[in-house]
């Protein structure tokens, strides 16, 4: 199993090759790099090749890059405007497209086969002119990043959009070629229905379609992006499921939480934590 970790652990920081270093000293083999330009700028022709150098130095895959939830005013400060594929407003949409196709384009200096993106905000209501507005960004974003070789895979998440359920639905209704799904554990398990079904639940409809993993763990009542077994998730129930998507070697993404308290642990001392509960993780799926 080919260990990748979202840099999203550290998202308001600089990814420098510094901290690249680090995370292939923990024992992974690749990261997913989270598009926010303070922490990447994705915008940047310069970081982007400067960042294919640092990864190929620390001898890091690419394995995906998440796309932005929020726009930058700069890259030293985060804008309060969402990048949404749902937005009603065809100016905005098209801008919330552009961006999204700027991402891709990442591609050009930087080989990346996927891309990971929600289903609008974190607490979009499903509406019939929001998903009419997200299939015209889809189509063309399918597109651009074809060309990019790039797939678009879609993010189970904690809203009417980003359920699996909807989700599945819009794809088989819209047709849409290439898309793909990207199943959330940690999402998954924060669904309705009794705790222990959850995640099964979740992952039935978007079976067939998944493009990839994110591992991460909570309590059942708010999305805590912790490392798997520090939560509730029933990890043995969950591998079996994960299990049977592995003939196609699906990338199994580990994304936790930034810690930024004054009393945080150390990004060397969050990576050994990240790497014990994978070694946890690796364990059970062996057995």
């Amino acid at each position: 199993m080919r260990r990748i970790l979202s840099t999203y652990a550290f998202v308001s920081r600089k990814l420098t090759p510094e901290l690249l270093g680090q995370i292939s000293a923990a024992g992974f083999a690749g990261v997913e790099i989270f598009c926010s330009r303070g922490h990447f700028d994705y915008n940047s022709k310069a970081e982007v090749q400067a960042m294919a150098g640092a990864l190929a130095a620390n001898h890091l895959i690419l394995s995906s890059l998440h796309g932005p939830t929020s726009r930058d005013i700069s890259a030293t400060r985060e804008g309060g405007t969402p990048v949404s594929i749902c937005e009603v407003e065809r100016v905005r949409r098209i801008d919330a497209m552009d961006e999204l196709k700027r991402v891709i384009d990442v591609a050009e200096d930087l080989l990346y086969p996927r891309l990971m993106l929600h289903m609008g905000g974190p607490r979009e209501t499903a509406d019939p002119r929001k998903r009419d507005a997200a299939f015209s960004t889809l189509e063309h974003l399918i597109l651009h990043a074809h060309h990019a070789g790039v797939v678009i895979s879609l993010e189970n998440t904690n809203t009417e959009m980003g359920d699996p359920v909807y989700l599945r639905n819009f794809v088989d209704e819209t047709r849409l070629a290439g898309l793909r799904f990207n199943f959330d554990v940690g999402h998954a398990h924060l669904a309705d229905g009794p705790e222990e079904e959850r995640v099964e639940k979740s992952f039935a409809p978007l079976r067939e379609l998944i493009a990839g993993v994110h591992l991460h763990d909570n309590h059942g009542e708010k999305d805590e992006h912790l490392a798997p077994y520090d939560g509730t998730i029933a990890w043995p129930a969950a591998i079996a499921l994960l299990k049977s998507v592995q003939g196609e070697n699906v990338p199994l993404t580990l994304e936790l939480k930034e810690k930024t308290a004054p009393d945080a642990p150390s990004a060397g001392e969050q990576l050994e934590a990240a790497r014990v509960a994978m070694d946890r993780f690796e364990q059970q799926w062996a057995e």
